[in-house]
């Protein structure tokens, strides 16, 4: 990579970060081209010329949201045995980043889907399809969990991943909405409780 498009690469990569910062703390319809500007310094045109319009610019942030979010996660995960272990990473993992970072700049998945939930368009087909894949890769994992005989046969995969988005939400509410410190606490323990009820 030449030098030109690395610096290219750097602002693009500014540029979302920015959006990213913008939607956490305001919302979706809070990025423009020209707010995402003047955060970083550069020209409305800049920032047009390297992510193209708003909506290719809202776009890219939640795509680069869920790079994050799996990279944070779902990634690590991987490196655990398949089944419970995996799924107990998972979860975990889940829990520590929503206290290090969504309580404290908001999640652009739950926050988006309560943004989008009524409306019709790109920018929501877009955030479905990233939540979508992320609660599917949950699903697998329970799944496997399942197959391997870490939890009990009869186990409704959509049902548990269901109640584990349910508790990531509700430790969000609490942790940013109620400043709960115990919050992330509070949700470890409901983890805790939740997954014994589906072991074998």
């Amino acid at each position: 990579m030449d030098a030109k498009t690395q610096k290219s690469e750097m602002t693009r990569t500014a540029i979302i970060g920015a959006g990213i910062d913008l939607a956490s703390a305001e919302g979706l319809e809070a990025i423009t081209l020209r707010a995402v500007a003047d955060r970083i310094g550069l020209s409305k045109s800049g920032v047009f010329s390297r992510i193209g319009s708003r909506e290719a610019l809202q776009k890219a942030v939640i795509e680069e949201f869920g790079r994050r979010f799996l990279a944070d996660v779902f990634v690590p995960a991987m490196q655990q045995p398949k089944g419970l272990p995996r799924l107990d990473t998972i979860v975990q993992r889940w829990i520590v980043r929503m206290r290090d970072v969504e309580a404290k700049s908001g999640c652009i998945y739950t926050a988006g889907a309560f943004e989008l939930d009524d409306r019709e368009g790109e920018l929501r087909d877009t955030l479905l399809q990233e939540v979508t894949r992320w609660r599917a890769a949950l699903r697998r994992t329970v799944l496997q969990a399942v197959e391997l005989g870490h939890l009990q046969a009869d186990t409704d995969a959509d049902q548990l991943v269901g109640e584990i988005s349910n508790l990531s939400i509700g430790l969000l509410h609490d942790a940013r909405f109620l400043r709960d410190r115990s919050a992330a606490e509070r949700a470890q323990a409901s983890w805790q409780r939740l997954i014994k009820s589906y072991q074998a």
